[in-house]
């Protein structure tokens, strides 16, 4: 899948005569780093939406800032070529709504419109659009009807986005909107590379997505981590995107697809990246509790080999990676003896092996003194398996800046 992906993203992007991400640029072009960026799925279930007619008004919340900006749309997992009729970017003045002044319509080779092939992502011209550090953006896509069998999603924003009726791109506030929980056909936005700017890939599973958060609250460790980083003296240009999905598995698909085969597209494809934190494993522990098929009966030594794989291919593309402790999941719905077991021993070798070029110690951060195979109180969501918004803050500030200097 990943291969598939850089090649057909590779030709979307030199026919509008644009930079495929993560590739070298001639001296005399703009250089980009990813300031948002979401891991794409398939849209299933409740995820799939007829889209037609519509327009989508999507809100995400940006790293760095920048004087100007553009948009990357994606047609991953469609069957067929996807028309965007229209597309806007403005910053969000909260809810539907734009701040006034702000609305800037999005071109494509020059074109007001296009048609993404299957399979593909594509970049917008740049726009001329002051984003503020930590602000927020509302994208806005037209849809026209279509033959459309299939979507590209991130499944779970923890944002509230909207489909209204009709081409509404440029309006100030949406028309009669519905409400969607999930971003869809977009996958990341970059600003120009000043001195210093550099990114840091968040790569993992839902504690990474952010799942029990609070809505629209932006307290991801990865956007906590974000804000600490515009606080310190000469990082302050280092941006996080957050590639990570609820669900997500290292060896075996699972909600998306596999960390292993994602390395090409949500690391190595992304623009101006330096670093990586890899938080993966335990949602392929958790299988062990009901094994419905011989790969669902990983060791840690499956687990450790996969991560390693992480590791080496950011290694050999100059990045480096940091290995994150995996946090205690006691009393979660899947959690075992036997996977507690696991857990433990993948930490070991986090903490051990020298595979990774530094170590964020999670678990040591969350696990409650008394109980250490569960979360601390004050940092569970009450599911076991999620911190609160707490546990996510003390992620955040449990790490140590200094391995991005």
């Amino acid at each position: 899948m990943s291969s598939r992906w850089l090649v057909l993203a590779s030709t979307a992007f030199l026919s509008l005569a644009l930079c495929a991400p993560g590739t070298a640029q001639s001296s005399g072009e703009q250089k980009w780093v990813g300031t948002w960026a979401s891991s794409q799925m398939l849209a299933e279930g409740f995820g799939a939406y007829p889209f037609a007619k519509a327009t989508l008004r999507e809100i995400v919340h940006v790293s760095n800032g920048g004087p100007r900006i553009r948009v990357r749309f994606t047609n991953e997992y469609g069957q067929d070529s996807l028309l965007i009729g229209s597309a806007h970017v403005a910053v969000s003045a909260g809810g539907a709504a734009i701040k006034d002044g702000t609305d800037h319509a999005l071109t494509f080779g020059g074109a007001s419109s296009v048609r993404i092939p299957q399979g593909a992502a594509i970049y917008s011209d740049p726009v001329e659009l002051a984003v503020e550090p930590l602000s927020s953006l509302a994208v806005s896509i037209y849809i026209p009807a279509q033959i459309m069998r299939a979507e590209t999603e991130h499944q779970l924003a923890m944002q509230d986005n909207y489909v209204a009726d009709g081409d509404q791109t440029a309006a100030a506030t949406l028309t009669d909107p519905s409400p969607l929980r999930s971003w869809y056909f977009l996958s990341g936005i970059d600003v120009p590379a000043v001195e210093g700017a550099r990114a840091v890939i968040a790569f993992g599973d839902s504690i990474t997505d952010g799942a029990v958060s609070t809505n629209n609250a932006n307290h991801r460790w990865p956007d906590v981590l974000a804000a600490r980083l515009k606080q310190e003296r000469g990082l302050e240009n280092v941006s996080v995107l957050n590639e990570g999905i609820s669900g997500n598995r290292v060896v075996n698909e699972s909600t998306g697809p596999s960390a292993l085969s994602r390395i090409d597209r949500d690391i190595l494809a992304q623009n101006g990246v330096r670093y990586l934190i890899v938080l993966e494993s335990i949602n392929d522990i958790g299988r062990l509790q009901r094994a419905f098929a011989p790969e669902d009966r990983v060791t840690a030594q499956t687990l450790e080999e996969g991560l390693k794989q992480i590791a080496e291919a950011a290694h050999q593309h100059g990045i480096k990676a940091f290995g994150a402790t995996l946090t205690p999941y006691g009393g979660a719905g899947y959690s075992t003896p036997q996977g507690e077991q696991v857990r433990e021993d993948v930490n070991n070798w986090i903490r051990t092996s020298g595979v990774f070029d530094g170590v964020v110690d999670f678990d040591q951060i969350t696990r409650d003194p008394a109980n250490p195979n569960k979360f601390n109180p004050a940092y569970d969501s009450g599911d076991h398996l999620h911190p609160n918004d707490a546990g996510y803050k003390a992620m955040a500030e449990g790490i140590d800046l200094s391995l991005f200097k």
